[in-house]
């Protein structure tokens, strides 16, 4: 279902097969890197089945769907400029796909924008974050199966100094006058986040 939705994208702006084949190719290794236990491809589906309930709301569906595939293209959990580095890779194979400046930009913002979550003055941009945290709002045992998935991910670090920086995020979303910004996810998300992330909180 990704690939066929990155095909049909892709060959809306470029009739080169071979090089949306290596582009592809790309991400799906990069997503299904071993060391991906949350941030892989079910992550990206789960984004586009979010984003397509608000699908009227948004501007600019291509730019949005772009930002989805390449948003966690590059994913180190020692590295703090992963949104950077994917917003880069993004910026370079989009303008080898011929996507226009007037898409690719947007695509640059709403990727770097996934390193705050922070309220912004662009729609396109609260909902794809909105949307990117949804897994917080989610049923305790699928947000406690993320948060198995997460500490995976960091096994490189012990409990001594993966739990502090864990608690710091937790309290970071607990402590925001709201973590949806949009009225949609809002009402559907927000009581439960505050709840699952209460709950990891006291197990942590």
């Amino acid at each position: 279902m990704l690939k066929q939705q990155f095909y049909i994208l892709a060959k809306s702006f470029c009739n080169n097969q071979s090089l949306i084949d290596t582009c592809w190719l790309e991400l799906e290794a990069n997503y299904s890197h071993k060391k991906r236990h949350y941030h892989n491809l079910a992550h990206l589906e789960n984004l586009i089945t979010q984003l397509e309930q608000v699908k009227t709301q948004i501007q600019d569906w291509n730019a949005i769907l772009f930002a989805v595939f390449y948003h966690d293209a590059i994913y180190k959990a020692t590295k703090s400029d992963n949104e950077l580095q994917s917003a880069e890779l993004a910026k370079k194979r989009l303008a080898e796909l011929n996507v226009p400046i007037t898409i690719i930009q947007p695509v640059y913002d709403l990727i770097m924008a996934t390193k705050g979550h922070t309220v912004s003055s662009a729609n396109d941009i609260n909902l794809f974050t909105d949307a990117d945290l949804s897994i917080l709002g989610f049923d305790w045992k699928s947000y406690h199966t993320y948060a198995k998935q997460i500490r995976n991910e960091y096994s490189i670090y012990p409990d001594l100094m993966y739990n502090p920086g864990r608690k710091k995020v937790l309290k970071h979303f607990l402590d925001m006058p709201r973590i949806f910004k949009t009225q949609f996810f809002y009402d559907k998300y927000e009581l439960q986040a505050h709840m699952n992330l209460k709950k990891e909180l006291e197990l942590v």
